[in-house]
């Protein structure tokens, strides 16, 4: 007796085909499952065993043998249960053949044979549907698989009996229908900083080119209000970008009833995540907040305070776009192109707000900011500096300038971008930062003034390769949000503005 189906495995976010294959043969009892399976996986025996016995059907008293195809790849997690059990049905003769040819099935099993939810639908359905098959999933899945495609075949049964009715012709289930995008989240308005006009601007130009931002101030001076704020005007999700962020919220779990993601996302670590916990990885490989801020923001505060080895594995992260975990089996890869913003205290004590003072002086500095390593600050575009808020301006009128109106013009820069990237043949590309190589210096090179004030800038600060290139970015932004083809010298001299090196210059003078 003999019965398979297919089901898939997530290696990142890509979900690969994985046969099921029963063979029921004479001999001994046993039930065996090969195919490198975890520990999640090989306890599926026992909940596929009581669930069927929960629906009427007892497995044989023989040799029973599953083995998951390819042999060479790992396979985790319990979404395999249901496929294990409907290949052993079609084994028994309790379902035909040709009913489940045309599916792949993802579902973990309970005991009682109610079929629960499992990370990864998204994925899952959209593997499916690229092998020309239908998926059978989860009820609770259902509405997020349906995101797939429209004419895709879907089956989302609640328990296993009602998937039985269903082959049998006893009962018919409708295709589930997608959960509709999800409502938009209320943002924190631009409107509530006071005081801070340098830093607003240089936010707006940090949202316009998607570039990396370290802010450095005092308690107090608004670093925390203006990265929660940065959201607020940034770009809405395009369709495909949509269904990138989803597809990583589905694979942990995030995705809450179906609904596919239309905000950017906006992660916030506590400075005592781990590697595993920032980066991704663990026993389990999952997406770690660098992922899930994918298309996103993702921020740092108290910079300093997290591990020098966490911070520094995000170098890799900023530079590629992507996060590759590595295991003596496998390697996976995760997109992780995400915007960072970061901040930081000048020293361990605050630096000297209001009323206080530091009391070991610039050594105090010097030792709290060597946390973070030189090669890392080299990663960040800008680099500003905060001053106290003073009761002043604490007293005066909110800012007339809103979030919209910065809104309106980051996204009408980004546009010029895309438009401009398009007509250079790289359409991938979707940022000033993540623009590099041969094509960064045909849009970004400045006229013969702004080369110049540059070629000066480098000498004089020390700029290394890294250093010019990025600058050479942040200026082709600050021109797009000036609506001029050619950089030019004001753009330059606003971008080396917002470089570290003219900061740590200042304050050695």
């Amino acid at each position: 007796m003999y019965g398979q189906i297919s089901t898939l495995a997530f290696v990142g976010i890509e979900a690969r085909p994985v046969e099921v294959q029963v063979r029921i043969s004479g001999g001994r009892h046993v039930f065996a499952i090969v195919g490198l399976p975890d520990k999640a996986v090989a306890e599926s025996r026992e909940r596929v065993r009581n669930a069927l016995h929960a629906v009427g059907l007892a497995l044989p008293f023989r040799h029973i043998t599953v083995n998951l195809a390819p042999a060479d790849l790992p396979k985790e997690g319990s979404h395999f249960d249901l496929a294990i059990a409907l290949a052993l049905m079609v084994a028994t003769g309790a379902i035909a053949p040709d009913a489940i040819e045309g599916y792949a099935a993802v579902g973990e099993l309970a005991l009682d044979g109610s079929i629960r939810a499992v990370p990864g639908a998204l994925p899952a359905a959209i593997g499916a549907n690229a092998l020309g098959k239908g998926l059978i999933c989860p009820a609770a899945c259902g509405a997020e698989a349906a995101w797939a495609a429209e004419d895709m075949a879907i089956l989302a049964p609640p328990h296993l009996l009602s998937l039985v009715n269903h082959f049998k012709g006893t009962q018919v289930m409708a295709r589930p229908q997608p959960g509709g995008p999800a409502g938009p989240e209320p943002l924190l308005d631009l409107s509530d900083v006071k005081g801070q006009e340098s830093a607003r601007r240089a936010l707006e130009v940090a949202a316009a080119g998607g570039h990396n931002l370290l802010m450095v101030g005092p308690p107090g001076s608004g670093k925390s209000m203006l990265a929660a704020r940065l959201p607020s005007i940034l770009p809405p999700l395009e369709p495909a970008e949509m269904l990138e962020v989803s597809m990583i919220k589905s694979l942990a779990g995030e995705l809450g009833e179906g609904r596919i993601a239309q905000t950017r996302p906006f992660r916030a670590p506590h400075h005592s995540a781990s590697m595993a916990a920032l980066v991704g990885g663990g026993m389990r490989a999952r997406p770690g907040e660098v992922s899930l801020a994918h298309l996103g923001v993702l921020f740092l505060d108290e910079l300093p305070e997290f591990q020098p080895n966490v911070l520094d594995a995000l170098r890799q992260p900023l530079e590629t776009g992507e996060t590759a975990i590595a295991r003596a089996n496998h390697r996976i890869t995760y997109p992780s192109r995400f915007q960072l913003i970061a901040a930081m205290n000048p020293c361990k004590c605050g630096g000297g707000g209001p009323g206080t003072t530091c009391k070991r002086g610039p050594r105090c500095a010097d030792d709290y900011q060597a946390r973070v390593s030189g090669p890392f600050l080299d990663r960040i575009d800008m680099q500003i500096e905060l001053a106290p808020v003073s009761a002043a301006d604490l007293v005066l009128p909110a800012p007339s300038e809103g979030s919209a109106e910065v809104r309106a013009r980051v996204t009408a820069a980004r546009a010029r971008q895309r438009a401009r990237f398009a007509a250079a043949g790289a359409a991938r590309v979707r940022t000033n930062a993540d623009c590099s190589g041969r094509l960064l210096e045909d849009i970004a090179m400045p006229d013969e003034s702004g080369l110049n004030l540059l070629r000066s800038a480098s000498d004089a600060l020390g700029l290394s390769a890294r250093g010019f290139h990025r600058t050479l970015k942040v200026a082709r932004t600050i021109a797009d949000l000036d609506g001029a083809e050619r950089v030019g010298r004001p753009h330059v001299a606003e971008a080396l503005s917002y470089r570290g090196e003219v900061m740590r210059a200042e304050r050695a003078a």
